[in-house]
């Protein structure tokens, strides 16, 4: 299963203690290693880093920087099934724009239901 980190804040805040706790989940002394992904809203837009991989340097960057926002969505992944393993287009969290408006998500397993074939599962959600 995959980590997920979520804060919802009154007025801008940083979660850096939040992403330093984080990641050394992700590979270290956790079995996420399959990739990480951040989020930061700034108004109706959201800025997104991800990485498909868990030893990446520019999270410890990204957890030391001062980014501060009212709504965060982190995730740390291990691939689900394992044969969807590190890659960009399986990295969360996923961005659409709608409205003039950004919106992301992230999840923790499978969406079932969606087709029997799990690749056009996550065909729908990767561009």
């Amino acid at each position: 299963m995959c980590e997920l980190l979520g804060m919802s804040a009154n007025r801008p805040t940083d979660v850096n203690h939040s992403l330093a706790l984080l990641r050394p989940r992700g590979g270290e002394i956790g079995p996420h290693a399959d990739g990480w992904g951040v989020a930061f809203y700034e108004g109706r837009a959201a800025r997104i880093f991800k990485e498909p991989a868990a030893d990446s340097r520019c999270l410890a960057l990204i957890a030391d920087y001062d980014y501060r926002s009212t709504i965060v969505i982190g995730h740390i992944r291990k691939a689900n099934p394992p044969e969807f393993g590190r890659a960009s287009a399986n990295t969360h969290p996923f961005s659409r724009e709608l409205g003039g408006r950004s919106w992301v998500f992230a999840h923790n397993g499978q969406l079932p239901g969606l087709k029997d074939d799990a690749r056009f599962a996550l065909e729908r959600f990767r561009h």
